[in-house]
């Protein structure tokens, strides 16, 4: 399989890395730091992507990083690994058990690998292009990871991190027209949203203010578990700041609904 073996390190790394954020997860003396953007950070941050860079450093040297917390390290290889150690560090400050540790490898600019651990929640899901999407739950054998069969938005389930990141995104209008035309919409955190859905329990996931490390392991876990991914504008791309993914079904009801083609609006949302 190609990349097996990047593979194999991506999933055994992110695993290890999200053990190390349990350690500090619920801390009573659990120290949070603010970042240049007033976004929080604390040691599990740090700690975590220090242990997937080393780790990464020693089997592939020649590979590029690009980590939230320590920035990019240019390669030779052509390979690039993606790092968010603690996706949805505010639920983690909280102690809300919705964040995860994610891990992507790009080839040649594209995503081709993507493990996102939810420690707390002892899942684990990974894909890499050509080998299907897997989900594993408290360490059991991997089962394959399949979107859902929801065909109508009516019915849909949509999950995003949060209403005030679409305020502040100045997304409102999209955010109160795909959420009155869902079913039922929820803020179910960050990267646990792409869980969501490559596992069939959410239908589309949306979010008007991302990063490549919020996305680059959600491309092919989506795709793998036969999803669709693209931004607003319905152009696979994670460069964009903003993504929409569905169970591929609800790709073009989604997107007409989010540019105003034909979505119902009006109402509260949520």
């Amino acid at each position: 399989m190609p990349h097996e073996d990047r593979l194999q390190l991506a999933v055994s790394i992110a695993r290890e890395a999200g053990d190390l954020t349990l350690k500090y997860f619920r801390a009573a003396n659990l120290q949070v730091d603010s970042k240049r953007d007033g976004t929080p950070v604390t040691i599990a941050d740090r700690d975590a992507e220090k242990l997937l860079r080393a780790k990464v450093g020693q089997r592939f040297p020649a590979d590029a990083l690009l980590g939230e917390e320590f920035g990019d390290s240019p390669g030779t290889s052509g390979y690039q690994w993606i790092f968010d150690p603690v996706d949805g560090t505010k639920s983690f400050v909280c102690g809300v058990p919705l964040y995860g540790t994610i891990v992507a490898v790009m080839k040649d600019d594209q995503p081709v690998i993507g493990v996102i651990n939810m420690p707390a929640l002892n899942e684990l899901v990974y894909a890499s292009v050509g080998g299907g999407a897997w989900l594993s739950v408290a360490g059991a054998p991997p089962v394959s990871a399949k979107v859902s069969t929801v065909g109508d938005l009516s019915d849909a389930v949509t999950v995003f991190t949060a209403p005030e990141v679409w305020r502040q995104a100045a997304r409102w209008p999209e955010f109160e027209r795909l959420c009155n035309a869902s079913r039922l919409s929820r803020g179910w955190s960050d990267c646990y949203g792409c869980v969501l859905l490559a596992t069939g329990r959410a239908d589309v996931w949306a979010e008007p203010s991302i990063s490549l490390w919020d996305v680059a392991a959600a491309v092919p876990i989506i795709e793998e578990a036969g999803g669709r991914y693209t931004d607003f504008a319905g152009r696979r791309d994670w460069l964009t700041g903003n993504c929409i993914a569905t169970n591929a079904l609800l790709h073009a009801q989604a997107i007409a609904v989010l540019n105003d083609k034909g979505g119902r609006s009006g109402g509260p949302p949520c």
